[in-house]
């Protein structure tokens, strides 16, 4: 695929102002085995071309954030640009409460222990380690449920047969910022008497039936990692519509402390400080280019990789709103080469795609180690997991990506 000065001037053209736009090189031609740098040749990009590089808004809105903080000598302690931003956020995604956190890692955390999970949760093993990992770090057994290798989000007919007495709750995952099955889920947690939340690190700004993903269940949680196409650069979330988790959750992220010299609630440090809500303030304001920018990247790539068969691309509900974030593509079994033969080419050119989540939560330690026979249970998600590629997208991508990467595919295609 060669792409015209238009093409990579409209995708310029996208970039907020003030943010980073990248540069263009000579592309390189890829006709066959010989032009992969795997075999030999030049790469085609000297500077690595990253898998979730930051997107940056405008630097002269961060900056003068920036000098108003320092004036004001308050750094943290739930200070006046993390209040705004937590408002900001609530008429964002449409929900009562934002309590916004140091990462989301600890949003994770701090969610599961206020909800009063125990004993079991069941959550899909295809997801990043941290959900797991919140989990088996309050001592509470994450019970593994496969996915629907349609959509790669977990199944809700798996989740039904993974209860038992011990189960409290389960954890939804929106895989790729597609939303999970939200109403088969709550069904069940009704029924069932469970508690019901989301890992929403990949959704935000995403809609499920029309609706902003974080409004679901008891609260869902969501990570401004600066990987995120929404980054503070480090940070994250919880949302809710119930006053007293708003509340318990204010209390859990300094500490316990209702006021200065009073604990009322066993707590840790889960504060965001100043400066990363200053980034997401000014991200904030950038995010409709930033989502036009991935929009236009997703455009091109089902453009190029068309009639490459063996490839799949993973589109997005074109009834829904999304934040494009994550590019997709499945490696069929017919494919002439391996998924991590073509992870191993991209890489030689340059491009860092990732095998998310390969190979599951339940093949990582210490879950490989406590439960060895759990992927008996898993037949989907061990599929999805050897064929899954994560492409590089945002407001940096060197147009000359997509076409170098198709041409990579076409060649071990054999076609």
């Amino acid at each position: 695929m060669t792409m015209s000065p238009a093409t990579k001037g409209n995708l310029r053209s996208i970039a907020p102002m003030g943010m980073d736009t990248p540069s263009i090189a000579p592309r390189k031609a890829i006709h066959s085995r010989e032009d992969l740098a795997i075999a030999g040749a030049t790469p085609a990009f000297v500077d690595p071309v990253h898998v979730g590089r930051p997107n940056i808004g405008d630097r002269a809105a961060f900056l003068s954030r920036v000098n108003d903080l320092l004036d004001s000598r308050w750094l943290t302690n739930n200070g006046p640009l993390v209040q705004e931003l937590e408002q900001k956020l609530a008429r964002y995604l449409g929900v009562r409460h934002v309590v916004a956190m140091c990462n989301g890692t600890i949003a994770l955390e701090i969610a599961i222990r206020a909800l009063g999970l125990k004993g079991e949760v069941i959550l899909p093993s295809y997801t990043f380690i941290a959900t797991a990992q919140a989990l088996q770090w309050q001592e509470i057994t994450p019970v593994f449920a496969d996915v629907d290798p349609a959509t790669h989000n977990i199944d809700p007919a798996m989740v039904e047969k993974m209860i038992t007495p011990r189960t409290t709750g389960i954890i939804g995952v929106h895989l790729w910022g597609r939303a999970a099955p939200v109403d088969e889920l709550a069904e069940i947690a009704r029924r069932r008497h469970l508690s019901l939340m989301f890992d929403s690190a990949h959704a935000f700004g995403a809609t499920y039936r029309g609706r902003r993903v974080g409004a679901f269940g008891r609260a869902e949680v969501f990570s401004f990692h600066a990987t995120k196409f929404f980054n503070c650069f480090e940070g994250g979330a919880v949302t809710t519509n119930e006053d007293d988790l708003a509340t318990t959750m204010r209390y859990m992220r300094n500490f316990g402390f209702e006021t200065y010299d009073k604990a009322v609630h066993v707590g840790t440090n889960g504060k965001m400080p100043e400066i990363c809500a200053a980034m997401g303030l000014t991200n904030l304001e950038s995010l409709d280019a930033v989502v036009e920018a991935n929009r236009a990247n997703h455009r091109l790539y089902a453009e190029a990789l068309a009639g490459i068969d063996g490839i799949h691309l993973l589109d997005y509900d074109p009834t829904e709103s999304s934040n494009w974030q994550y590019v997709v593509i499945e490696v069929d079994r017919t494919f002439r080469a391996s998924r991590d033969e073509i992870v191993a080419a991209l890489h030689a050119e340059g491009i860092l795609a990732r095998k998310y989540f390969w190979p599951g939560c339940h093949n990582m330690q210490p879950f490989r180690e406590l439960y060895p026979h759990a992927g008996l249970l898993l037949p989907n998600t061990m599929v999805v997991a050897d064929r899954v590629i994560v492409l590089p997208t945002g407001t940096t991508l060197p147009p000359e990506t997509v076409g170098v990467i198709a041409d990579v595919l076409r060649v071990l295609s054999g076609a």
